[in-house]
């Protein structure tokens, strides 16, 4: 599947390898605020703050944490205001580069972000330099131990997946935006243990990168991701094995 960078895979492994615990809590609470703001504070009416939810459990993120985040996202609690920003530029290879922030002050992050960028062999691009680039879906990953590959494709399927591919020992199902949640769910009563699921913009096309410029762009795609604005990092990028085992 186009798009299906294996740099997420990667992502998913070194959050859990490294521990960042506290930094990953932060871009949920994030998440979680925003999502209330913009969707009410109940999350059986709010895909989008259903998903964070469910992100604040698995990362078995307090309640009271997850209570405290809504309530400042509904005006309930005081806090500090965020805003949704998105960053469109370039990496090593002529990759393109989709950077979706929450901040709470524009110029302190687009001056970081721009940094990063130059530092690592980058540049920043104007609004809408990318993301032509890039379709918005749904995604869900499974891990494929012990799962039956027609069970987890017709549960899918029937639940309003739009296709499921396996590899790399895992199960990738695409949805449409609007039918993320209800297919996660459908999986969740089914059994189906989820690893992940989230919005994310898919590359219609991706654009191989070797060797030096690799391990460029990794470092690049590394430095954005630990950047606590930065909540993910889209790319159209196709590193190879060697790259992405440094990551590791």
């Amino acid at each position: 599947m186009a798009g299906h960078s294996k740099w997420s895979k990667i992502k998913r492994k070194k959050a859990v390898n490294d521990q960042k615990r506290g930094q990953g809590f932060t871009k949920i609470i994030r998440e979680m605020t925003v999502a209330a703001r913009e969707g009410g504070g109940d999350p059986n009416f709010n895909p989008r703050l259903r998903l964070a939810v469910d992100a604040a459990k698995s990362a078995n993120m307090p309640q009271e944490n997850i209570e405290r985040a809504i309530k400042r996202g509904t005006g309930e609690l005081e806090g500090v205001t965020y805003e949704e920003v998105v960053y469109e530029g370039y990496g090593p290879g002529g990759v393109a580069l989709y950077i979706e922030t929450v901040t709470d002050n524009q110029k302190r992050t687009v001056a970081e972000v721009r940094h990063l960028l130059d530092k690592n062999g980058g540049n920043l691009g104007t609004a809408g330099s990318v993301a032509w680039q890039f379709d918005r879906q749904g995604t869900i990953c499974v891990d494929g131990a012990g799962i039956d590959e027609d069970e987890i494709f017709e549960a899918a399927v029937e639940a309003g997946a739009e296709d499921v591919q396996s590899g790399d020992g895992e199960f990738v199902i695409t949805t449409e935006p609007a039918t993320l949640h209800e297919v996660r769910e459908a999986l969740a009563d089914a059994g189906i243990a989820i690893s992940s699921a989230q919005l994310v913009m898919v590359a219609k096309n991706e654009v191989g990168v070797r060797g030096s410029e690799g391990a460029r762009l990794l470092r690049l795609l590394e430095a954005l991701e630990d950047h606590d604005d930065v909540q993910q990092v889209h790319s159209n990028a196709d590193l190879d094995e060697a790259v992405l085992a440094r990551a590791l």
